[in-house]
Order: C-alpha cells, then sequence, then structure tokens
C-alpha cells in the first residue's frame, strides 16, 4: 500500500500570521479579545471617576459610553489586537533620587514620546492586515476613549497590578500598550489573565504621596506622575517636599515591582535614554526658555508639558537640593513672565535663602505682584 505524499503545506492562521507579523515589527507582546469591557471594571471605572480620582483629566470622564463599549467607538469592531512593547530600564530608576542636584526623569520619558513610536508600528500592523486580510482597522494609542488595561488583560498580556499599571511575568511593570480595532472575527487568547499581586503591597508603600486609597486604585490628585505632567496649576503645597528632585512623573511604585526581576532592558532602540535626560543638572534645566527647552525635548513626551509647567518642577526640585549655587538663578526667575515659575521661585528662595534675603526680596517683588497665587507664596 502506498502511502500519497502532498506537496502542499498547512497555512498558518489568521492569528498566527499576525502574531508574526507583529513580532517582526518589534512588539514584544500581542493578544485578540473580543471588544467588551467587563462589567466589573466599568463599574470600577464609574466609581474611579465618581470619586474624583481622575483630577482635572477631564477627558478621562467624557464619552463614557464609548469607553464602556468599543462598540459605541466603532460599530463595525469584531475583534481587538493589543499590542505591548518593553521599556524596561538599564539600571535602577531610584538611584537618582539620591542625587538632589540632578533631575529625575521618568524612565518612559527618557526616550522617543512612546505614542509615536508605538502609533507608527500600529499603523504599520494595521497596513499589512488590510493588505493581506482584506478588512478594515483603527488604531489607538491614548488617543481615544479605550481602556487599554482591561483589554490587555482580557488578552492575556498581564494583568492590573496594585499600582494600576499592567503588570507582565515575562516584562514586569515596563510596558507601553496600543489596541488596533479590526473588523476581523479573530479567536481570542484565553478569558483573561490572572492576578499575580498575592499579598505583596511594595508598590502601596512606595508611593511618596501616599496616592493609593486602597489596592488597586490611584487618586490622581495625589500622585507625582498626574502633579508633574497633567497639572496645570500650581502643585499643592503639601506634595512639594514630597516631590524630592522628581521633575517629571514618578517611578516608584513600578520600580519596585518584584516581577520586575523577569523583566529585560528594552529593545526597542526609540527608548534608549539620551544622554541629555538621565540625570540632568537642575540648575541648568531652570535655565531653559521656551526656546531651548523645545530644542532639548524634541521628539519627546516631555515636550507636550511646556516651559512653564516644567521649569515649575525644576524649582520645587531646587528648593529641595539644599544647593545655595542655584540661588542666583532662583533669584532671576522670581521675575519670570509665567505666573507658575514666580510662584515657584518664591517658594524655591524660601526653602534654601537666609531671612534677610527673602524680606529683600518680599518687598522688591511683592508690590509690583498683581498674581494673587503669586502673592499668597509671598505671604505664606
Amino acid at each position: 500500500m502506498q502511502t500519497l505524499i502532498s506537496n502542499t503545506t498547512d497555512k498558518p492562521s489568521t492569528e498566527v500570521q499576525i502574531r508574526n507579523k507583529a513580532k517582526a515589527l518589534g512588539f514584544d507582546d500581542l493578544g485578540f479579545t473580543k471588544p467588551i469591557i467587563a462589567k466589573s471594571d466599568q463599574e470600577s471605572f464609574k466609581s474611579y471617576i465618581s470619586n474624583g480620582w481622575h483630577a482635572n483629566m477631564e477627558w478621562l470622564a467624557s464619552n463614557p459610553e464609548r469607553r464602556s463599549n468599543p462598540n459605541n467607538l466603532w460599530p463595525e469592531v469584531r475583534s481587538i489586537v493589543m499590542v505591548s512593547m518593553n521599556y524596561g530600564p538599564r539600571s535602577d530608576p531610584l538611584e537618582l533620587l539620591k542625587s538632589q542636584t540632578q533631575g529625575a526623569i521618568s524612565i518612559y520619558a527618557q526616550g522617543k514620546d512612546y505614542h509615536t513610536v508605538i502609533k507608527d508600528r500600529l499603523k504599520m500592523l494595521g497596513q499589512w492586515i488590510v493588505d493581506t486580510m482584506e478588512c478594515q482597522v483603527k488604531v489607538f494609542v491614548d488617543t481615544a476613549p479605550v481602556m487599554e488595561k482591561p483589554l490587555a488583560m482580557s488578552a492575556s498580556l498581564g494583568w492590573q497590578g496594585k499600582h494600576t499599571n499592567l503588570v507582565s511575568r515575562k516584562h514586569g511593570s515596563w510596558l507601553f500598550l496600543g489596541a488596533l480595532f479590526t473588523t476581523l472575527d479573530l479567536v481570542s487568547d484565553g478569558n483573561g489573565h490572572n492576578d499575580y499581586c498575592g499579598s505583596c503591597h511594595a508598590c502601596l508603600d512606595a508611593c511618596p504621596t501616599k496616592a493609593f486609597p486602597e489596592p488597586y486604585k490611584l487618586d490622581a490628585n495625589r500622585c507625582l506622575s498626574y502633579l508633574t505632567i497633567e497639572h496645570k496649576d500650581h502643585i499643592p503645597r503639601e506634595f512639594r517636599r514630597p516631590m524630592a528632585n522628581r521633575i517629571y512623573g514618578c517611578d516608584d511604585c513600578l520600580a519596585v515591582c518584584p516581577w520586575n526581576k523577569f523583566a529585560h532592558t528594552a529593545r526597542e532602540s526609540a527608548f534608549e535614554p539620551r544622554d541629555s535626560l538621565v540625570g540632568p543638572r537642575l540648575i541648568e534645566l531652570a535655565s531653559l526658555d521656551d526656546n531651548s527647552f523645545r530644542q532639548l525635548f524634541s521628539g519627546t513626551a516631555i515636550k507636550r508639558t511646556g516651559r512653564n509647567r516644567f521649569v515649575r518642577n525644576v524649582l520645587i526640585a531646587l528648593g529641595n537640593s539644599g544647593d545655595l549655587n542655584a540661588l542666583p538663578l532662583i533669584e532671576k526667575l522670581l521675575s519670570d513672565p509665567s505666573h507658575l515659575v514666580r510662584a515657584m521661585a518664591v517658594w524655591a528662595l524660601k526653602q534654601l535663602a537666609d531671612k534677610e534675603t527673602i524680606t529683600r526680596h518680599r518687598q522688591d517683588h511683592l508690590l509690583e505682584e498683581n498674581e494673587e497665587s503669586v502673592r499668597a507664596e509671598w505671604l505664606e
């Protein structure tokens, strides 16, 4: 009896093809899920908003019907491809907190803006899917009301840790996420991901401002990442000392996660930190005007914050530094055009200067100051 040998080979499934293409494009992980947000996640998000824990990020509270149901964002979507890219640091980011005259910038912001990197790769993946599978796609990276973390969990990429960020057993807490919506009917990757935080609460204990009212809940009003990046007004006094030298973001809760022991340094070259953003000198950063700020931070996420808010943060760090060499620059910034900068120059001056110097500057500046928030700093 002869055995017939076929010359045809089995074609990989659609899911395998997409996964292979995503890996070739540099994504570290990928999962498939349906456009469904679990009721528990919807209720948790509603509670988050009703408690006011989103602070002044009104965009989070807008379009709740779209955020809770991806089909309301795009009725044609049948599956969602969730991707992640690892941005694991090459050294312990908490070490820089010991150097008070240098600024600590969050790891994710030390390289090229991840929004640009991931969106460009997602568009390439999406175009390939459209050309290969004859379907429609839409890509999102923090640009629409999409609940990325619950979707990433249901796609089995990881679980939402007690610090509210996604945690992976392969990449720890250092993950960027992106979403690709498609009209393809893809097979989902299981029924979600288990929570492996267990009894650990290292991330909660590490928070310098106690921003976690309970595990898995973050109050942005107290979070240094929100306050130094998103917050457009003056940073409340109670958080200035805990800021230390953190001038853009805060990595503490991420950095102490035990699952980071399985993480590796980011392989994406775009996330390689710029030398100028690893422990830059505070005095040099406080000297930036708008043009030099834009040049220094071109192509990074920091640029979107703007010079005034950034220098506001730097002045708080200078006030915490004990560096008396910063006083001449701080004195100069007492007359800055931005009230955000002037107010924090007052605060920094009062942390470093002697009483005679403070009194002299108060007499020189208070009578001419029309901004109430700045006057309040002088009179505090």
